[in-house]
């Protein structure tokens, strides 16, 4: 698959996704979302930690996403945890709820950005892991850093 040449500005991002979860299939979503709410995220005031993302009724929401208020907002000003509604295919509605069904999934959004000027979320469906699971993810990085540390130490000496 190509990658399409288009200008993305990163809001958010949900360090903790890839800790807890792995992810299999990633899917790019829009959201509907109020004035406010999109001049909050301009800002770059979002908070993605304990959101998740369900399917209800056919439709796909984003509870728990942490929007803050908009600094020049008047009483009309959003209401920072509402559930948003997110904009994807059918085909690709029916496939999360079938796997958003599946014991032991989760839908979990991974980062905020804007693409071309619209704000857009990426899904990932996440299988929890373990605590060991965890810990040797955390070994295998440690290793790495080792082995990149020895193999510039040695590069410099050469």
């Amino acid at each position: 698959m190509a990658k399409e040449n288009t200008a993305q500005k990163l809001i958010a991002s949900n360090k903790t996704a890839h800790l807890n979860y792995d992810i299999s299939d990633v899917y790019e979503a829009g959201m509907v979302l109020s004035g406010t709410e999109v001049k909050a995220l301009r800002a770059g005031k979002a908070n993605l930690k304990d959101s998740y993302a369900v399917v209800k009724d056919d439709e796909v929401y984003l509870r728990e996403m942490h929007i803050s208020h908009y600094d020049h907002g008047n009483r009309a000003n959003h209401e920072p945890l509402r559930p948003r509604k997110l904009l994807l295919h059918k085909r690709e509605i029916r496939k999360l709820y079938s796997k958003s069904r599946e014991k032991g999934l989760a839908l979990v959004p991974l980062k905020l950005y804007f693409k071309n000027g619209i704000v857009k979320v990426e899904i990932g469906i996440g299988k929890g892991k373990k605590v060991y699971d965890r810990r040797e993810d955390i070994k295998k990085r440690e290793e790495r850093r080792t082995l990149s540390r020895d193999f510039k130490s040695k590069q410099i000496k050469v």
